[in-house]
């Protein structure tokens, strides 16, 4: 496929916002997929690309998490190792669906998600902990659902592994925020190793939003570290209307 100008620009400045978004409060998928979509890839190709610079700006605001000692180290190694496995078993799940079965699952599966993260966003920061001896195997559960539908779906993971950690670990939002950039790293990795295989990544084009991608989650991450679980759940009401409002255009299109 032949990269335009024109590509460049409508996936370019999606990419920032994106990443600004998922480095406070996951979500950015919910922004840069659809992007690729505007420019005409087709759903597995898009996927390929969106996680090739999803993966280097998750990087990027892993560690700058990591260098503020954001982060929930035990937590994080476990449930990134559940969730390369799930992230792996999903990407090739999708390989293997016909691509109107894919854009009819993200149609029906993602506004149902939304809802799920509307409701219990609510309670963000709220403590609902298993108990101590059922952290360890209860974060590798975590990682590996979650990570399993990175690879499958896609948006709203880090979303949904913020809400995981503060409702269900217990851990406090920023660091929740910081735990869950290193395991959707973990599962963007192993997607994209899946995709890069099968020849469905888009270099020319994902490497310029990368780049976009990487500013902008250097940026969010520094303004969640300074102000708090406040801005993040701000931000993920923002990245939940952005997604409703998508799927209410794709519905009456």
């Amino acid at each position: 496929m032949n990269i335009t100008v024109t590509m460049l620009l409508k996936v370019c400045p999606l990419a920032f916002l994106a990443g600004f978004v998922d480095a406070s409060a996951g979500g950015g998928g919910l922004i840069s997929l659809p992007a690729y979509y505007l420019a005409g890839l087709p759903p597995v190709l898009a996927a390929g690309t969106n996680k090739l610079s999803a993966s280097l700006g998750t990087m990027a605001s892993s560690a700058r998490f990591a260098v503020s000692r954001r982060v929930n180290a035990a937590v994080a190694l476990l449930a990134a190792c559940g969730a390369f496995p799930g992230s792996w078993l999903g990407t090739e799940l999708l390989r293997h669906i016909p691509e109107q079965s894919v854009r009819v699952m993200m149609l029906v599966l993602i506004p149902m998600a939304a809802l799920v993260v509307l409701w219990e966003g609510r309670q963000l920061g709220a403590v609902r902990r298993v108990p101590a001896g059922a952290v360890k195997p209860v974060s590798l559960l975590i990682g590996f659902a979650v990570g399993f539908y990175d690879g499958l779906v896609g948006p709203g993971t880090g979303t949904f592994l913020i809400l995981l950690f503060t409702t269900v670990l217990g851990l406090e939002a920023v660091t929740a925020s910081g735990t869950a950039k290193l395991v959707n790293l973990a599962s963007n990795i192993a997607a994209l190793a899946a995709l890069m295989a099968a020849g469905q990544v888009l270099w020319l084009l994902g490497l310029p939003a990368a780049a976009c991608g990487v500013a902008g989650n250097i940026l969010g991450a520094g303004m969640t570290i300074r102000r708090g679980s406040r801005f993040i759940r701000r931000m993920l009401m923002a990245a939940l209307a952005l997604l409703l409002a998508k799927m209410l255009l794709d519905v009456i299109k």
